[in-house]
Formats: structure tokens, sequence, C-alpha cells
């Protein structure tokens, strides 16, 4: 590692909790996202994540994207995927993490991990699950950049910056809702939990 200094790794773990596999590859992403993106504030930079994964918290520690700015967007597609972009200057690129950058540990970390879930594992299996987190995340700490993501870069797409809307008065609960997120059905105005609840069809 290069870009972030001990201090600000060390800062991020402590945000996080500890230090894991998942956290490394988030801190990494942040890196290539300050790298690729000529070091943008925290206002120009937009993070777009397909997990929620523990990468997300270094993601935001370091690039100081969050959901309260509107500049993190969290979309729930289950991938290792990470994209950025600047607002200044338009440009954007897609990370994904290359399955080879796990260096073939993780189906012997899920084996054991299954273990331990369903109560059968023993000091060993432990012990070893434990090696073996260890030697991935030090793995992806210091892994090329290049080697750890396959980039794609984005001349679309760019996140619209957020925008202060009117809230609406959902009509079943009484609650207070964004107007962007409500839903109409039996000529109310519904908030969508409320709107799930008459709309379901089983």
């Amino acid at each position: 590692m290069s870009y972030f200094s001990k201090q600000q790794i060390e800062a991020a773990i402590a945000f996080h909790g500890h230090l894991c596999p998942g956290l490394a590859i988030g801190i990494r992403a942040a890196e290539l996202a300050q790298c690729e993106l000529d070091n943008p504030s925290d206002d120009e930079i937009v993070a777009v994540v397909e997990t929620d994964m523990c990468g997300v918290d270094a993601i935001q520690f370091l690039t100081g994207a969050t959901l309260g700015k509107g500049n993190l967007i969290h979309r729930d597609y289950g991938k290792m995927a990470f994209s950025f972009f600047c607002r200044d200057t338009g440009k954007g690129f897609r990370a994904v993490l290359n399955p080879e950058a796990r260096g073939g540990l993780e189906e012997e970390m899920r084996q054991l991990a299954e273990k331990i879930r369903t109560g059968q594992a023993s000091d060993q299996d432990k012990q070893r699950l434990g090696e073996l987190r260890h030697s991935l995340q030090e793995r992806l700490m210091h892994l090329p950049l290049r080697e750890m993501f396959l980039m794609t870069p984005q001349t679309q797409g760019l996140p619209k910056p957020p925008r202060i809307l009117a809230s609406l008065r959902c009509e079943h609960c009484g609650e207070n809702t964004m107007e962007s997120r409500t839903r109409r059905f039996g000529g109310q105005t519904l908030c969508i939990p409320c709107f799930a609840k008459v709309e379901q069809k089983v």
C-alpha cells in the first residue's frame, strides 16, 4: 500500500471495528478511485457500490463519499463491484474484484466457516480459518491494483446530484415521506411499507 498513510488505514480499521479481507478490498478500491480520478475531493467523488460488505465502510471513510451527501449509492446486487466518478471531470470507471485476487483461498475458507456455523469445527479448524483470513487480507493489501481489479471505463451513467424534494403525508400511517418514494394506490398516497402491505398479491 502506498496511497494512504498507515494512520489513515488504522483509522479506517477503527471506524469499521476490525481488519478483515472484506475491509482490505474496500481500502484498495478507495485507493484505486483516488489514483484513477486524480484525488477528487469528498464533494467531487461519487461511489456506487454493488454490495453491502465490510469494504463499503473503508470506501466511505477513505473517500469521504457518504449516503448523507448523496454521493455514496448502494445497489443491492451482491457483486464485489464498485464504480467511481468525478463530478467535475465526468471521468469514471467500474472495478470488479478479479476472481483470481483471492489466490484460491476462498473455497477452504468457505468450508471451514460452514463447519464453524454448524458447530462441527475443531479448534484446529478455527485456527486454520484465522490463518487463512490473515493470509488473504495480507495478499489483498499488497496485490498490485491492476491485478486485483478488472476495470471498465464509464463515460456515461454519472449519478445525478441529490435534490431536496417535498415530503408528502402517507395516508395510511401518517408519516411524512419524500415525494419520490411515495406510491399511489386506490386514490391514496402511500409510503413504500404501507403500499407493500395493501398491494400484496399473496
